[in-house]
């Protein structure tokens, strides 16, 4: 079941590669995410000494989040993945130009995760490309609803 997504990874984004990450939350951060409080738009992935860090992913604390705690609400949090799958990003990004980004924050048997793209950057005349075809497939898709009728 999926919390939150982004879109704009995208349209900024080849994304060639999926992986699907554990997340290190703290209580209310899991309470803010199940009333889906939660937004990806902005966030992106670094690596950093051999781990894997989300920033810029905005958690909006709840109203009845507790006094004695000091909600950060775009705190970086720490991205859990195999030590093989984390060789391998560390590899792809820092030879083959490539960077990481999260696309989409769901449910996995009651666990919050965090899928993350392997992704190329995407020049403007691709974005432009890529808005064309979704454009046509609307249309096309149009065309033959009126066709049927």
């Amino acid at each position: 079941m999926s919390i939150a997504q982004n879109k704009k990874a995208f349209h900024d984004y080849f994304i060639e590669e999926k992986y699907e990450a554990g997340i290190v939350l703290e209580g209310w951060e899991v309470k803010a995410i199940r009333e889906g409080k939660v937004q990806l738009k902005e966030a992106y992935v670094i690596i950093q000494r051999g781990e894997i860090y989300l920033i810029g992913c905005h958690v909006t604390p709840l109203g009845s989040a507790s006094t004695h705690v000091r909600p950060d609400a775009t705190r970086t949090r720490k991205l859990l993945l195999h030590n093989e799958q984390i060789a391998k990003l560390i590899g792809q990004v820092e030879r083959a130009g490539y960077t990481l980004v999260p696309i989409d924050m769901h449910y996995t048997r009651g666990r919050v995760k965090v899928q993350i793209g392997l992704a190329k950057g995407k020049k403007q005349y691709d974005k432009r490309e890529t808005e064309k075809e979704r454009d046509w497939e609307r249309e096309k898709a149009r065309i033959m609803r009126h066709a049927n009728k």
